[in-house]
């Protein structure tokens, strides 16, 4: 999949709740803001969790930066509240998951 992938072209996006996809993990759903790949891909995405919710053990072969908008995200590396910046490294692992106040990165 590409989408707004041609980083020499300017790009502006609407955010629509209604565009909202699935991702893999029951309660964890994306807005699509530029992808390049399918489910391992290079994209900007908006993630909403919804409360209780979890994703499975995945890696970042390049690498992984979100934004906590709402709530708090966890992993095993820690508890991010919103307005916390997170970057992991290169080929890093994680298994996220959210409370009963559920999450939005970006």
């Amino acid at each position: 999949m590409k989408l707004n992938a041609d980083f020499q072209a300017f790009a502006a996006t609407h955010f629509d709740a209604e565009q909202y996809v699935a991702s893999p993990a029951y309660g964890v759903n994306r807005f699509l803001l530029d992808r390049i790949g399918d489910e391992k891909a290079r994209a900007t995405t908006i993630v909403t969790y919804k409360p209780n919710s979890t994703f499975p053990e995945h890696q970042h072969i390049g690498g992984e930066e979100f934004l906590v908008l709402q709530g708090t995200f966890h992993d095993q590396f820690g508890s991010f509240p919103a307005g916390t910046y997170v970057r992991n490294p290169v080929d890093s692992v994680h298994a996220p998951w959210v409370e009963d106040d559920g999450c939005t990165i970006l």
